[in-house]
């Protein structure tokens, strides 16, 4: 691999705040001269943080990396900022799609946050025979992704697909994507043992049921479709937003990102 002429990172203030942002932060290695950010950011860093020209702001885009920036205007409601150093050069996550159905207010809320943390590069509702919640709210889910994102130091947000029934959502996977649907009557009790035989860094799509599970013609459905793996989630019946947690941590341990070292 080349080696890059660039000068170091600058070394990163932990306490800073950080910001997701829709706007361009560097082209190549120079940065913008300005970010100006929405209303709400910069009454935040303003008035609830109260922060004042020269202070420091982590930002990143999911493009550009994360950068160091300073405060070099705060007026009018408007909060204007100077990036200046990268702080982390922008690195690719797992490509791991995450299939559920739609839970109620703060359960889907806490289900979207987890499933951030947990490295999901896109979320996709799917709505089953049984679901109960037919709605999503995609502004909720999209402020919950970004609010993860920003405490748990991510670098990227995941795309956030509008809500669809299960046999077109099955349809747009790609067919090379192995899908692992959690299952609990899969064959397998031990999910590592499900697990072990797919290579790892492959592209993947977990799928999680309603409370209800899925019918006897969804079940079927899924079946039919190539490169499943059933895995089970142990001998108890878990909520679907502890069923989430629990099934990506075991993919991420196993064919995920949690035995590599970002740089």
């Amino acid at each position: 691999m080349q080696q890059s002429d660039a000068p170091p990172p600058r070394q990163r203030d932990r306490r800073a705040p950080r910001l997701f942002v829709s706007q361009s932060l560097a082209t190549g290695e120079t940065p913008v001269e300005t970010v100006t950010l929405e209303k709400q950011q910069s009454h935040y860093l303003s008035h609830v943080l109260r922060l004042g020209v020269g202070a420091r702001v982590l930002l990143f885009n999911g493009m550009d990396g994360e950068w160091s920036a300073r405060i070099v205007e705060a007026a009018r409601g408007a909060v204007t900022l100077a990036p200046d150093d990268q702080t982390r050069p922008q690195v690719l996550g797992p490509d791991l799609h995450y299939l559920f159905a739609p839970l109620k207010h703060a359960r889907l809320d806490y289900m979207v946050q987890k499933a951030v943390e947990m490295g999901v590069s896109r979320l996709a509702p799917v709505i089953t025979e049984r679901t109960e919640a037919r709605r999503v709210n995609l502004d909720r889910m999209h402020a919950n992704a970004v609010e993860a994102a920003e405490q748990c130091e991510l670098l990227s947000i995941p795309d956030i697909a509008t809500e669809e029934r299960l046999a077109p959502a099955l349809e747009r996977l790609e067919p090379g994507r192995t899908l692992i649907f959690c299952d609990e009557d899969a064959p397998s009790a031990n999910p590592l043992t499900a697990l072990s035989g797919l290579p790892p860094g492959q592209p993947l799509a977990v799928l999680i049921g309603p409370e209800g599970g899925f019918s006897d013609a969804e079940r079927a459905l899924i079946g039919r479709r190539p490169h499943v793996t059933r895995i089970s989630l142990g001998p108890r019946i878990l909520r679907a937003d502890t069923a989430a947690v629990a099934a990506l941590a075991v993919i991420q341990a196993t064919l995920g990102d949690w035995g590599a070292r970002s740089p």
